[in-house]
Parts: structure tokens; sequence; C-alpha cells
């Protein structure tokens, strides 16, 4: 692995990023879903200097490439709040902002609810919507899942090698709708240890990746923002991506993903797709 045994490795105020998180349009930028995962690793540890929050959405505005090259990120609360707060968030190399982002966080508490009300009751309307792929209900999990070949790459590492894509859905080189189980193979940041919002961050870009209605080695659609709703953290290694991209002739697309764990829902997720012809 040519000792890259996490996404990215600290640097005093900076992280390193590593070979593990190429992404699949240009040899020398990440995959988004890596910087998404550092990003929110900075938002819950300003979260956690507040009290006991959880980020209910977060938005990501992609500004242009983001090289495999030493960055910065930081985070500030800009709406203060006893209930809810709006943190905002900047990842930069040592030129420009990159990537910034906008979360909400609610604070948590213990309530007492209808036992079918929530997103793992029986019967809840969570549980019962109609999933983008057009199936109803949960997918099945990873056991009945199948590995995928991914799209052709030059480089042996890279996002595509840092993760574990299992399908019960489609597949990266099958056109149309998808569903797949993914989980980090590393940490996110080298001796720290996964928490539930970096490992669905690091994953949910990739719902336009493997949804992808056209031929990779013909057309671009890639992602110019990500927005993540969640009403509920994983449990668990997986997380299951539940997709279908629509690419428009002007040139304009999205991405919408159904998120789940191995219990249930868990949220939901859209990308605003660039769409052009490759050059030739």
């Amino acid at each position: 692995m040519s000792g890259d045994e996490a996404f990215f490795t600290p640097l005093d105020e900076d992280f390193q990023a590593t070979e593990l998180t190429r992404g699949p349009w240009d040899p020398d930028s990440q995959h988004a879903g890596p910087p998404a995962g550092l990003i929110g690793r900075e938002i819950e540890r300003l979260a956690a200097t507040q009290g006991d929050w959880q980020v209910g959405r977060i938005t990501f505005e992609i500004l242009g490439p983001i090289p495999i090259d030493a960055l910065r990120v930081e985070a500030r609360v800009i709406r203060p709040g006893n209930r809810v707060q709006l943190v905002e968030a900047e990842l930069r190399d040592s030129e420009e902002v990159l990537v910034r982002a906008r979360a909400w966080l609610v604070r948590k508490a213990e309530l007492e609810l209808p036992p079918h009300i929530s997103s793992l009751g029986e019967g809840s309307p969570a549980r019962r919507a109609g999933r983008p792929t057009g199936a109803l209900g949960p997918p099945p999990g990873p056991p009945k899942a199948a590995d995928s070949d991914y799209f052709p790459m030059a480089e042996e590492l890279g996002y595509h090698s840092a993760m574990e894509f299992r399908f019960t859905e489609g597949s990266f080189l099958e056109l149309g709708p998808a569903t797949t189980w993914m989980r980090m193979l590393y940490p996110l940041v080298a001796g720290e240890k996964l928490t539930p919002l970096q490992r669905v961050l690091t994953a949910v870009d990739s719902g336009s990746g493997v949804s992808a209605t056209l031929d990779f080695t013909r057309y671009l659609f890639v992602n110019v923002d990500l927005s993540v709703h969640l009403h509920r953290m994983p449990v668990g290694e997986w997380v299951c991506l539940d997709s279908i991209s629509v690419p428009e002739p002007a040139g304009v697309g999205l991405s919408d993903t159904a998120l789940y764990d191995e219990r249930g829902p868990i949220g939901r997720a859209l990308q605003t797709l660039l769409i052009a012809e490759r050059e030739k």
C-alpha cells in the first residue's frame, strides 16, 4: 500500500492527503468523499465543545478540483442557539479555499414518540417510502450483495481501492440506477477511530458514480455540490446508497440518493451535476 494506512495523515495544523483519496476524474485530484469526511470531522470537534449535538443537514459547495496535497480545515459557529446552531467550515490548500460547507446542528434530546413513527418503527413512513430505484422498503443487507469492478483506472491506489462496494442492484459498469453498500477500509485520519458521520460523508458523494447513466469514457458527470440530510446517524461499518442520476441535454443533472444502514433509513443526499462530453 505504499505506506498509506489512512486517507489523511496529520501535519501540525494541516492534513496530508494520501493516494487513497484519489478520484476517478484526475489522477492528481481527490474524490470528494474523503474531504467531505474531513470537514465533517472538524464540525464534530466543534460541536463537541458546545454540548450534545447532531448534524441534521450539511451542504458542501465544491469550488474546484481538490489536489492530493496538504490541506487545512477550519469550522466556526455563525448562528449560535440553544436548540439549533449553524456552522460554517472551509477546506483549503496553501493558495485558496477548495470547499465551503454549512451545517445545521440540532441539540439531541430524549423523547417519547409513538413506536411506529421513527425510522426504526414497524410501519414507519420512512420504511415504506419508495426508493429512488423504484423498489419499496429498505434494500437487502451487505451479506446478500455482490462485489463490482470500478470504473477503468490507470492507478492502482485511490478511493476505489480504499472503499469496499457491494451492490444489490446495478454496478459501476452497468448504466442506470443502483443500490450499493459501502464501507471504509482505512481510517479517515491516521491513528483515529472512525465516527458514524465520517463514515456516511466519506461514502455519500459516490451517489452519482454508482448510478451513472452515461458512458464514463465519453462523458463527464461531475458534482459541484453535495447536500446531505440525516435524521439518524448510521450504526455499524456499512452505509447503503440507493441512487438514481438524471442528466439533461442542457448539461445539467441531478443525483438523488436514499441512505440506509443495516437497521433502516438514515437520510437522503442530493448532488447537482455538470454534464459534458470529454474532450477528444
